[in-house]
């Protein structure tokens, strides 16, 4: 009897096992990530637009959340992000988070258009950036 071809087998099987099972769990942490980041995403840039609107006034009514509660949520999502997220996804966030802090209601005035736009901006650049940054996952 020839026992070392079965040997062989089984050890490649074995092997190939070990390494499925890695793979697979690989794989899935980085779908899980992916998940994760996309949420923190959606949080972030949802209350960072409600927070602008709120403090420019312009789509909120009084019936809607608040600023501290839009705060709340926004600072939520930013602290997954910055525990998910690369350092240059986290500036964004940080520079996004500053700049809706300083909306203010812009009738008639130029430079806040032009400060709302700069802010819309920065969300694109931010939104772009965790777009590249979920793909690369």
């Amino acid at each position: 009897m020839n026992i070392v071809p079965v040997a062989v087998g089984a050890a490649l099987g074995l092997v190939g096992a070990v390494f499925g099972a890695w793979f697979t769990a690989r794989r899935q942490d980085r779908m899980w990530l992916r998940e994760q980041k996309l949420k923190a995403g959606i949080g972030f840039n949802t209350a960072v637009s409600q927070l602008i609107d709120h403090l420019r006034g312009t789509r909120l009514g009084d019936d809607g959340a608040g600023a501290n509660e839009l705060a709340d949520r926004m600072q939520e999502a930013r602290s997954a992000i910055y525990l998910l997220c690369a350092d240059e996804t986290v500036e964004l966030a940080d520079a996004l988070a500053r700049r809706a802090w300083d909306a203010r209601p812009s009738r008639g005035r130029d430079d806040r258009r032009a400060e709302h736009a700069e802010t819309l901006d920065l969300l694109r650049r931010f939104t772009h950036q965790l777009r590249r940054e979920i793909a690369e996952t």
